[in-house]
């Protein structure tokens, strides 16, 4: 099956004519919303179960929330203000709001045509999202006693006219509005509403042994007379609303946790920046909540289900044949062989895990076995984004009540974590956790653990990299590397890391990391340079890099130079890549592709052939928790770590990336005029997401690697 995403990048190139930049660099937000596409014909993917396709459905429509929230709104705010900022590729904000918004239009449309496919699929296979007509006698009897007990008691509903104005709906909130009239005949017509209560779920499973699901708001208009007893409904519908979601703190606030509290309470009385109605609301109430919202019509979107990302809701485990076969993710078996003691382990040799592949409990044991170890005197931890109920935050709390000195550097700004960041934070400082808040301009993205043991006369430092979030909920779907160490340059520079993140001690120099904002920018381009040489010296020139987006100008132009110098570029891109591979005279050395499927890729690599041709033993590689962004690189705190162990340096190289360049299952490569091919499967297909799923890594194997089941692909 080959398919081609339809939301072409370079759409900005019929718009600008020959402009230079519109010839060198793909537009951000339309490269974003390609990915989003990417993401949503996974839907479509007849190999994939049913609920999972619909997950699919689910994760676009929850992209594109936070995409309209965010970026949508960024640029109606430039316009509004009158800035006038062009992209890279030349289009001043108001240019790119044009071609942004049809194809948000666009992706909406086959967002609900994938839904209406799904559901009828479903059916087939007695799955049923059914409307209130389609109830039984006694389902309704059920509903009705259920609607009485666990939904009427929460409802509020609000009658509009002058005593009662139209009320603020925070992000996110959906309501039903109804045109009702008096059952005596009385009176005019008036309009009211029903906010649906965030207290509930969006959708009820029936009793029953077949699956069978109906939505609140359905329920709810079942009911509705029992609401207003004294009211006929003459016109009724659903609508959503989204607020503008950046978030403002003054930068010369003295208490930092205090204004973050009071910007999320800005947050949630944002601008309403879309409203999405059901298609079958009568446009006279739709023209009436437009009205009270004071929204533009370019804002307003029209649907046959309100609120996909809801949908994530109906997954569940209740029908194992129309999911994913469960996968168990593997203990590594290097720390088996020390009887499950991490340290001991990490003493012995570099590990990297290979998350969601390799269990993120070696994370959790590393810090727990850190808690109660009395020879431990010291934890510092970074904590960017986590869940509930964190083992993690749990583990540091052990620690600091158990008298060892804890450090955490929360960062309050990440975004729509910030108030269970907060949360955290106070949960830490009760139980004697030194907290921290980082900077104020920069946005602290590393992830890195630190722990100092007393061992006889000497303390040892283990360090721990990632480049995903201390999350075990995501770390189940992420990809991502988890690496230790305890290297005593490394662990050195982790703690000049924590010093410059506390107390603003820079460190005049770093021995193996580099870090943003010091001088990552500075060793990137210097890397890159030092493979131009090779190339222009007759040598191999050769760059590997996988990474979530690829936007910076300057490192984009420098991958050019490369190119035309004669370097192999392959480059792994899950999201946006504003380079255009392919060009003759420009890019014709960098191939650019994109994996999307079961799990979310998001670990961060860059190999350099330093001399030879990739994979080779002289290779430089690096893992990060950066993207190449010019935020990354200049305005949040990222590390890159030097892979330097033989047999981790395999598992990264020819094991990791390897895998994923030969991936066809899976692949979309991206073409010179911006659309995304997936890759035609060859008689001999190959998925990196079976590879790992079937081989243990290199790394990890310890007493293993005598099992002759193990092979890097060739």
């Amino acid at each position: 099956m080959i398919l081609r995403i339809i939301i072409k990048i370079t759409t900005v190139e019929k718009k600008l004519g020959t402009q230079p930049t519109s010839t060198r660099y793909f537009n951000r937000e339309l490269s974003w919303l390609a990915f989003n596409q990417r993401v949503l014909e996974e839907a479509r993917n007849t190999e994939y179960p049913l609920l999972e396709r619909l997950r699919f459905v689910s994760i676009s429509s929850s992209n594109m929330d936070e995409f309209y929230m965010v970026r949508v709104a960024g640029l109606r705010g430039m316009v509004a203000e009158n800035i006038s900022n062009n992209s890279p590729d030349g289009l001043s904000p108001s240019k790119q709001l044009d071609l942004i918004i049809p194809a948000i239009n666009k992706l909406a449309s086959i967002q609900q045509e994938c839904f209406k496919e799904i559901k009828e699929e479903l059916r087939n296979r007695q799955f049923f999202i059914i409307n209130s007509d389609e109830l039984g006698l006694n389902e309704k009897e059920w509903l009705g006693n259920y609607f009485r007990d666990q939904i009427f008691p929460i409802l509020t509903p609000l009658a509009i006219d002058p005593a009662h104005p139209f009320p603020f709906f925070a992000n996110g909130n959906a309501c039903l509005v109804l045109r009702i009239h008096s059952s005596d005949g009385s009176g005019d017509d008036m309009e009211a509403l029903i906010p649906l209560p965030t207290q509930l779920e969006r959708f009820l499973r029936l009793p029953g042994s077949t699956s069978r699901y109906i939505a609140l708001e359905e329920i709810i208009l079942l009911f509705v007379d029992q609401i207003f007893p004294e009211f006929s409904v003459t016109g009724q519908g659903l609508f959503r609303l989204l607020r503008d979601s950046e978030l403002e703190v003054d930068d010369e606030a003295e208490d930092l946790m205090l204004s973050f509290e009071t910007a999320l309470r800005r947050r949630r009385r944002g601008e309403v920046i879309q409203v999405v109605f059901d298609e079958k609301m009568p446009l006279d109430l739709q023209n009436f909540v437009a009205g009270k919202l004071n929204i533009d019509k370019d804002s307003i979107f029209s649907v046959s289900l309100v609120g996909l990302h809801d949908l994530s809701q109906i997954i569940t485990n209740e029908r194992p044949e129309l999911l994913w076969p469960p996968f168990n993710a593997r203990f590594p078996e290097r720390i088996r062989d020390f009887g499950g003691d991490c340290l001991a382990a990490i003493r012995a040799k570099d590990i990297v895990v290979h998350h969601p592949y390799e269990s993120f409990d070696v994370v959790v044991q590393f810090l727990r076995q850190a808690a109660i170890d009395p020879a431990v005197v010291a934890i510092k931890q970074t904590l960017y984004r986590t869940s509930q109920n964190s083992p993690i935050v749990s583990a540091l709390i052990e620690a600091a009540e158990s008298g060892k000195s804890v450090i955490a550097m929360i960062e309050l700004k990440a975004r729509f974590d910030e108030a269970a960041n907060m949360n955290v934070a106070r949960d830490l400082e009760r139980a004697g956790v030194q907290v921290v808040y980082g900077f104020l301009d920069l946005k602290t993205h590393a992830k890195v653990s630190l722990i100092v043991r007393r061992e006889g006369k000497i303390l040892r430092n283990y360090a721990h990299f990632g480049t995903g979030n201390y999350h075990p909920i995501t770390a189940k779907t992420y990809t991502d590397l988890s690496f230790f160490t305890c290297d005593v340059a490394i662990c050195r520079d982790a703690a000049l890391m924590f010093n410059y993140m506390t107390g603003y001690a820079k460190p005049v120099k770093l021995e193996k990391i580099f870090m943003s904002p010091l001088s990552s920018r500075e060793r990137i381009s210097s890397l890159v340079e030092c493979e131009i040489a090779y190339a222009l010296a007759g040598k191999p020139g050769a760059i590997w890099a996988k990474m979530n987006s690829l936007v910076d100008p300057q490192l984009i132009d420098l991958f050019y130079k490369a190119s035309n110098s004669g370097v192999k570029i392959n480059l792994i891109i899950r999201g946006i890549c504003c380079l255009r591979p392919g060009v003759k005279g420009l890019s014709e050395n960098i191939a650019v592709k994109s994996i999307v499927g079961r799990f979310l890729e998001h670990s961060r690599v860059m190999c350099f052939g330093n001399g030879e041709a990739l994979p080779s033993k002289s290779s430089l590689i690096y893992i990060s928790s950066a993207d190449l962004m010019p935020r990354n690189l200049d305005r949040r705190l990222e590390h890159f770590i030097p892979i330097e162990n033989l047999t981790v340096r395999r598992q990264v190289l020819e094991e990791i990336m390897v895998s994923n360049l030969k991936d066809t299952t899976n692949s979309w490569s991206l073409l010179e005029d911006g659309s995304y091919l997936r890759l035609s499967e060859p008689k001999e297909k190959f998925s990196a997401y079976e590879y790992f799923m079937t081989n243990p890594s290199l790394s990890g194997m310890g007493s293993a690697m005598n099992d002759n089941s193990f092979s890097v692909p060739g």
